[in-house]
């Protein structure tokens, strides 16, 4: 890809290309915009971000929470949507990648959260929208993207849905220094607070955010989580502070920051430019 071959400089001041569903996800995209799952990856950790985004690194993980959550995406998405990423994917999701011997057992189980929430009235009765629905905003002179899982402007309410291992399962936060629930460890406070900005940037209408929780359970539990407008305002603070420092970052402004502990970091890293640690100073996760 071209693209590569651009220092950083080059790929900020490319003009903002217009959002399709086909080109969201591309690397040209996350050039020219910034979204919640790469404002995210920065904050774990800037140099493999960047690595990421340069192409120069790809992480070693398991497509197949990926995928699980786009099974079921696409399946409320609409029946084409649905039929399209079967297709798509028939490798990774069929035994054997043949359609004939049947579904693999992980998206058996996404069948069981697709059905929790097909057959629930009160989740029947309230997803309706635009589905998939790509908005786009500046906030304080960078650009942003999102797409919106359900968009209902009549009734002021998007909606996220998220596929989790346990609704209730407690998560340690080393910035908090305390337990928090998957909503906070996974930053969707942030996400929803950046889609309910871009939405009113791009319809003028403040929308409530609500996300549709449902767990990879063999019985799934499901929870429809609202959030104040308090912590939507804090968690929007967060971004307007710690975007610039993030931006200059992927301009070639500012050299990134490793975290030192992650896979891209283990791999890079080297005995003559470390800090000797001393024992029972060891930093701890």
């Amino acid at each position: 890809m071209v693209l590569k071959n651009m220092n950083n400089k080059e790929h900020s001041s490319t003009k903002s290309m217009t959002l399709t569903a086909s080109n969201y996800y591309s690397n040209d995209a996350n050039w020219q915009y910034r979204s919640k799952s790469q404002y995210w990856s920065f904050l774990q950790c800037e140099a493999r971000a960047l690595a990421e985004l340069k192409g120069e690194y790809q992480p070693n993980c398991s497509l197949k929470p990926l995928l699980f959550g786009n099974y079921l995406h696409s399946y409320f998405e609409s029946k084409k949507a649905h039929q399209e990423f079967l297709d798509e994917h028939e490798k990774e999701l069929y035994k054997y990648g043949n359609k004939e011997k049947g579904i693999k057992k992980d998206f058996k189980l996404a069948d069981k959260c697709i059905q929790a929430l097909a057959n629930d009235a009160g989740f029947k009765a309230l997803y309706k929208g635009d589905k998939e629905k790509i908005v786009t905003g500046n906030i304080d002179g960078i650009e942003w993207m999102g797409k919106i899982d359900c968009l209902d402007l009549k009734h002021k309410r998007f909606y996220d849905l998220k596929t989790v291992d346990s609704i209730h399962k407690k998560h340690w936060n080393n910035e908090l220094h305390e337990y928090t629930d998957f909503v906070i460890a996974s930053g969707y406070d942030t996400q929803m607070a950046i889609y309910q900005e871009l939405i009113y940037q791009t319809f003028g209408i403040k929308c409530d955010p609500l996300i549709v929780a449902v767990s990879k359970q063999d019985t799934p539990d499901k929870a429809i989580i609202k959030f104040g407008e308090r912590d939507l305002q804090e968690a929007l603070n967060d971004v307007r502070m710690k975007q610039e420092h993030i931006n200059k970052v992927i301009n070639g402004e500012v050299a990134p920051t490793g975290c030192g502990t992650c896979e891209y970091c283990r791999m890079n890293k080297s005995l003559m430019d470390m800090q000797i640690e001393t024992a029972g100073q060891i930093r701890l996760e």
